[in-house]
C-alpha cells in the first residue's frame, strides 16, 4: 500500500474517532451531565477507562460488519486492491466531515448511519465502474441495520419509560424526603454511566476503525508487537473518541443533558440503563446499532413519564430530521470526495 494513503487513512481514521467522541459518546453521556450527577471533567475520565473496555473486548465483533459486510470488498479487492483503500478513505473522511457539521449545530446524529451510508456511497461508487453490480451489495444487511434504527429509538423509549415508571412508583412516591431520593440515585448514575460508555465503546468504534480494520486486513497487517490488528486500531479508536468527548462534546452534552426534557438523577439513570442494555445487546450480535437514537429515545421516554408538556418536541424535531437525511448526505458526499481521490492516488 502507497505509504501517503496509508498515513491518510490512519489520520482520517482518527479524525473520524474524535468526531464520534465529540457526537456520539457525548450525547450518551450528557444525561449524567444534564442530571448534575457527574461533572463533564469526571465523566471524560470515566468515558476514557470504559469506552476502552468495551471497545477491546466486544467492539471486534461490530468492526466486521462494518469493515465487510455491507460491500463485497473481497470482490473489489480482486480487480484492485488500491480502488477499496480509495474508497474507504473517501467513505471515512465523508462521514466525519457530516459529524463535524452535525457537532457545529449541536445536533446529535448517528455515527453508524453516517459512516454506513458513506460506505454504501462507495459502493455505488463501484457499481457505476462496473466493478460490482447493485445485486452484489449486502442489502439484506443493510435492511437490518436500517431496521434496527427505527427500531432502537422505540425500544430505548419504551424500556427507559417503564423504569422510570418502576423507581417513580417504588422510591420516589413512597419517600418523604424525595430530593435525598433522587440524591441517591446520583451513585446509580455513575454505574450507568460507565454502562454506557462501556457498550458506546462495543459498537460505536467500530464506525471509526470498521473501514480501516479492511484495508489493513486485505493488506496482510496481522498487527503489531503482542497486539492483534483489531486491537490496534480499537485502542487508536477509542483514544480519539475520549479526545473528542474532552474537546468538543460539551455542544452536544449540552443539547441532550438539557434541551430535551428535564433530567434529574432518577431520569437519568433510567435513560442511561436502557440504553446502554439495548446497545450492548446488539453489540453481542453484532449489529451495528444507533446509540444516538437509542439514547434520544430513552430521554424522551422519561420525559413523556412526566407528561407531554415535559418533553421540547421542537428539538425534537430538529434532531429527527437530521437523521432522515444523514444516509444520503454521507454516502453522496462519498461519492464526491472518492473521484479526486481516485485521481491522485488511482
Amino acid at each position: 500500500m502507497d505509504l501517503i494513503l496509508g498515513i491518510a487513512l490512519v489520520l482520517a481514521g482518527f479524525y473520524m474517532a474524535w468526531n464520534i467522541g465529540a457526537n456520539d459518546l457525548a450525547n450518551a453521556m450528557g444525561t449524567t451531565v444534564g442530571s448534575k450527577s457527574l461533572t463533564i471533567k469526571q465523566v471524560i475520565v470515566l468515558a476514557a477507562v470504559f469506552e476502552l473496555a468495551g471497545a477491546l473486548l466486544f467492539g471486534g465483533n461490530v468492526t466486521g460488519t462494518i469493515a465487510k459486510g455491507i460491500v463485497p470488498l473481497d470482490l473489489i479487492s480482486g480487480i484492485s486492491e488500491q480502488i477499496v483503500a480509495v474508497g474507504m478513505l473517501a467513505a471515512i473522511l465523508a462521514a466525519a466531515f457530516w459529524i463535524t457539521l452535525a457537532t457545529f449545530y449541536n445536533l446529535p446524529v448517528s455515527t453508524t448511519h453516517s459512516i454506513v451510508g458513506s460506505v454504501l456511497g462507495f459502493g455505488l461508487v463501484c457499481v457505476f465502474y462496473g466493478y460490482i453490480t447493485l445485486t452484489d451489495i449486502h442489502w439484506s444487511v443493510l435492511l437490518s441495520i436500517v431496521a434496527s434504527w427505527f427500531l432502537s429509538p422505540v425500544i430505548g423509549a419504551v424500556l427507559a419509560y417503564l423504569i422510570f415508571y418502576i423507581v417513580r412508583k417504588k422510591f420516589l412516591a413512597k419517600s418523604e424526603n424525595v430530593p435525598g431520593t433522587e440524591k441517591k440515585f446520583i451513585w446509580l448514575q455513575v454505574a450507568t454511566a460507565c454502562f454506557i460508555a462501556f457498550a458506546h465503546g462495543s459498537n460505536d468504534v467500530a464506525n471509526a476503525i470498521g473501514p480501516l480494520y479492511a484495508v489493513f486486513d486485505m493488506y496482510g497487517y496481522n498487527g503489531f508487537g503482542p497486539l492483534t490488528l483489531a486491537q490496534v486500531l480499537l485502542l487508536l479508536g477509542a483514544i480519539g473518541i475520549v479526545i473528542g468527548l474532552s474537546t468538543w462534546g460539551y455542544k452536544v452534552i449540552d443539547t441532550v443533558g438539557s434541551k430535551i426534557t428535564e433530567l434529574t438523577p432518577t431520569r437519568g439513570f433510567s435513560a442511561q440503563f436502557a440504553t446502554a442494555s439495548v446497545v450492548l445487546a446488539h453489540s453481542f450480535v453484532g449489529l451495528p446499532i444507533s446509540t444516538t437514537h437509542t439514547l434520544v429515545g430513552a430521554v424522551i421516554g422519561v420525559g413523556l413519564a412526566g407528561g407531554l408538556s415535559s418533553v421540547n418536541f421542537k428539538v425534537i424535531k430538529n434532531i429527527v430530521s437530521s437523521w432522515f437525511i444523514t444516509v444520503p448526505v454521507a454516502a453522496i458526499t462519498c461519492i464526491i470526495i472518492f473521484f479526486p481521490l481516485g485521481w491522485f492516488f488511482l
